[in-house]
């Protein structure tokens, strides 16, 4: 699994994984965050192989559905791109000379980010 899948796998959990049963849940943390195989999930919870398969592909395409519907970790990714235009901004304009400036641009930048 390449790195771009996992990071958006990570953000549509992190928006929408309360929104999966507990058993979901779980089993979606084992395989995807705490890299256990299919087999090892599979023999601790009591199920096959190919039910945790079918359950973590069930799980990505209900988290997928959730973020086609309600956008928003499109949104996140956006404000974030955001931010650091204005991080940019406040480094060029401090390069510049007007420091009272830069200091309430990267304040309401850095809260921003702490929000997200």
């Amino acid at each position: 699994m390449n790195v771009e899948k996992i990071v958006e796998q990570t953000l549509l959990f992190d928006f929408y994984g309360e929104l999966l049963t507990e058993h979901q849940r779980q089993i979606y943390e084992d395989v995807v965050f705490n890299d256990l195989s299919l087999s090892e999930v599979a023999e601790e919870r009591g199920i096959s192989r190919q039910g945790v398969h079918d359950m973590i592909r069930r799980c990505n395409k209900q988290l997928a559905d959730y973020e086609e519907k309600l956008r928003l970790v499109e949104k996140f990714v956006n404000t974030r791109a955001k931010v650091e235009q204005i991080h940019e901004l406040a480094r060029r304009c401090g390069e510049s000379g007007n420091v009272n400036l830069v200091a309430e641009i990267e304040a309401i930048a850095s809260e921003i980010v702490g929000e997200l």
